[in-house]
């Protein structure tokens, strides 16, 4: 999605940017509200083309074609700097002071501080899913916010922006760019909606069948794990094969960074998998109270599979109330297999 995409969609406030930029009055922060990481990540790239376009149009819009626009549509503008969570807790760690580790807060505003090396002057930092940083990374980065270098220009993007402190919040611009809906693009999505619908369409009071549907959700939850593996190794490898040419000190603190990247994106991945299940009992609740497939947020997760056209509401409740068990469950249980087989036990069975 680039920025005539946005305009579509949202030209009320993509209007508002261009007459910032024609003016010279753009904020140096903004803390951007995306409901999904696609439409942050899009919109990010979309502010960071109007700030930075070398040639723009004559309404303030990015033209789109420039080096700088290219380099930054492409991920290969060298001053557009990202920090996202990682590890297990999925967090955005704050850093050591002296020699922070990249990906971390104190690494991530040091930045700003060297000189500018990138054709358009101008360099963007973007902090993803901004709410997973604690209180301490967000005092470490308030007085970078508060006086920003020259020619920074800050995106604070979250899902979830009264989680931040209100320090962080008051130095920003606010943008809300929802879409109301999830986009389920982790391997297994579709085997996963089939799953859910054997399960509560055709294992009623099917012991065996519910044993079966839950080996497949097992199965594959448990290929997140290379996927994530696979994504951010994906993401490190330019800085792994540059490693080898430096010393093992080094080498063995990047080996964790890669470690704890596979981890937070492996949680994020996971999250979404649950998400995906839950949304499917939440859609069909909403079937069987009578609202028309195109209401609902997420309609394409039902392609290809037969509903029915009466769904018996105490049915479809029933299923929900069980989804948002496990998903409860899952924050505390050890095993999260055991959970899986006792929720599809408890769908086929009592419904």
């Amino acid at each position: 999605m680039n920025f005539n995409d946005f305009e579509e969609k949202n030209p009320e406030l993509m209007e508002c940017l261009k007459s910032a930029r024609r003016e010279k009055r753009l904020a140096h922060a903004y803390l951007l509200h995306g409901d999904t990481p696609k439409i942050r990540n899009d919109f990010a790239i979309a502010l960071a083309q109007l700030v930075s376009c070398q040639t723009p149009t004559a309404d303030g819009a990015p033209c789109g074609n420039c080096q700088v626009c290219d380099q930054i549509n492409r991920g290969v503008y060298a001053e557009y700097y990202t920090v996202s969570p990682v590890g297990k807790k999925l967090q955005i760690q704050v850093g050591d002071r002296s020699n922070p580790a990249p990906n971390t807060i104190r690494w991530f505003e040091k930045q700003f501080y060297y000189t500018s090396v990138a054709d358009g002057g101008h360099k963007i930092g973007v902090i993803f899913d901004a709410d997973r940083m604690n209180a301490e990374s967000q005092n470490a980065f308030l007085k970078t916010l508060e006086e920003p270098p020259a020619d920074s220009f800050f995106i604070i993007a979250t899902g979830n922006p009264s989680a931040l402190l209100p320090t962080t919040r008051s130095r920003c611009q606010s943008i809300t760019v929802l879409e109301n809906r999830c986009e389920f693009n982790f391997l297994g999505a579709s085997e996963l909606f089939s799953a859910l619908h054997n399960l509560q369409f055709a294992a009623h009071k099917n012991a065996v069948m519910a044993e079966q549907v839950a080996g497949s959700i097992i199965m594959l939850s448990s290929q997140l794990k290379s996927q994530a593996d696979a994504e951010n190794s994906e993401v490190w490898a330019e800085r792994v094969a540059q490693a080898e040419e430096m010393d093992s000190p080094f080498k063995k603190r990047l080996e964790k960074q890669v470690e704890s990247g596979a981890a937070g994106e492996y949680m994020r991945m996971r999250n979404y998998f649950m998400s995906a299940l839950h949304t499917w009992f939440a859609q069909i609740y909403q079937l069987s109270c009578g609202v028309p497939r195109e209401y609902l947020a997420n309609p394409e997760i039902f392609e290809g599979l037969s509903i029915p056209s009466q769904i018996p509401e105490e049915k479809a409740i029933g299923g929900l109330n069980e989804a948002e068990k496990l998903l409860y469950d899952l924050r505390f249980m050890v095993s999260e297999e055991l959970a899986i087989r006792s929720f599809c036990l408890n769908v086929a069975m009592k419904f």
